[in-house]
């Protein structure tokens, strides 16, 4: 596919696989019964264990906080997702209610309430290097400078998962940087590794941790990021809105200990536990990738301390990072809206949180530990 093609049909691959066959039938209303206000419920969330800004759902399937404010008897199953789009298409279906997902998929769940009606009722993170990563291949040059490096992408096999955020960050990088691959592929983490391994491809723009994990295994190194071009990334908290009307009392439950969640990840003194934890939810990843994703340090971080910092709620900072991908959407024509619809922002959950504890936003950092911890 060359680059010149892809305005013309890349992120509608997202929305194409949210009504596949088998999974959606747009229209189809399905009725769930959550129960009565104040009885146990049974949830299902989808989850990113292998996307580190998302990690509060980590914390949240590892500490259960969940239990502390959830109604007695109630039950909580998590399901792995590897992008966000799957869990997406498991909450229009009925088949899960909460999801912790990227800006992207985040933002397309909203525009399909023909089908199901998702809101974003929290925050997950805001980064610039959790989502917007680049690597090339371990035998390209030893660039000067990050730009340097994106100018050697000209001409080049670049590949990412469309309509992801980093199919965002790198398109946006590239127009920013006046750069014209050869070839913009479309494909997942495990052909991107596949690829790297058989030197098809001469970068990718991938997330954390398969970032610091193809990089610790030689298969990749890491040249640049968003610090490199200003542009942020994000993690949201899903939630459908059928299971909102029917039980504020879970939703609010649920975005308490989503709190305690996010409040311990940006403690220091916790970080050997979160890779414990991360530690027990993936596989094939080494403590040290694992460490270097959510702790660790690189030279085109210019100097930052913070790997991604914790709003909880829709700060202004998170409201631009939605504007900005929203209308990157449209202009892709992966969705027929150019900004979110009016009620697609439930914040009232996120924020009593917060004023429960005499707590504003953001509500902390995931710090930068150098070395980073084992």
């Amino acid at each position: 596919m060359k680059f010149a093609s892809i305005k013309k049909n890349s992120l509608k691959y997202l929305l194409a696989g949210l009504v596949s066959a088998g999974c959606i039938s747009p229209g189809l209303a399905q009725t769930i019964d959550y129960g009565k206000v104040g009885s146990p419920v049974n949830l299902v969330v989808g989850y990113q264990p292998y996307y580190t800004e998302a990690w509060s759902g980590v914390i949240m399937r590892g500490k259960k906080f969940y239990e502390k404010y959830l109604p007695k008897g109630s039950t909580v199953e998590f399901q792995v997702g590897l992008q966000g789009a799957i869990i997406v298409n498991n909450m229009l279906a009925g088949k899960q209610q909460i999801g912790y997902v990227g800006d992207m998929p985040a933002i397309v769940s909203t525009t399909k309430p023909e089908v199901a009606d998702i809101r974003l009722v929290g925050v997950l993170g805001m980064g610039k290097d959790m989502c917007n990563i680049v690597l090339v291949r371990p035998d390209a040059p030893d660039f000067k400078t990050p730009k340097d490096a994106f100018q050697w992408l000209n001409g080049k096999i670049m590949a990412s998962p469309k309509g992801s955020c980093t199919d965002r960050f790198v398109q946006d990088a590239f127009k920013k940087e006046n750069v014209k691959p050869e070839n913009y592929l479309n494909q997942n983490i495990e052909v991107i590794t596949s690829n790297f391994r058989a030197k098809k491809i001469d970068g990718a723009a991938i997330w954390e941790p398969t970032a610091s994990k193809l990089v610790e295994e030689g298969l990749a190194k890491r040249v640049a990021s968003g610090f490199t071009v200003g542009l942020s990334d994000g993690g949201f908290l899903t939630m459908r809105d059928d299971l909102i009307k029917a039980r504020p009392d879970v939703a609010q439950a649920w975005l308490n200990a989503e709190l305690d969640a996010q409040l311990f990840l940006a403690d220091e003194k916790n970080a050997k536990e979160v890779i414990d934890i991360a530690m027990a939810q993936l596989t094939g990843f080494t403590r040290s990738s694992i460490s270097k994703s959510v702790y660790g340090q690189s030279p085109d971080q210019l100097g930052s301390k913070v790997r991604f910092n914790l709003p909880f709620t829709f700060t202004p900072d998170v409201r631009s990072l939605l504007t900005g991908a929203t209308t990157f959407l449209k202009d892709m024509k992966a969705i027929n809206v150019s900004e979110l619809r009016s009620d697609a922002i439930v914040s009232k959950f996120a924020d009593e949180a917060l004023k429960a504890r005499n707590l504003k936003a953001p509500i902390g950092d995931v710090a930068v530990i150098n070395p980073a911890p084992i």
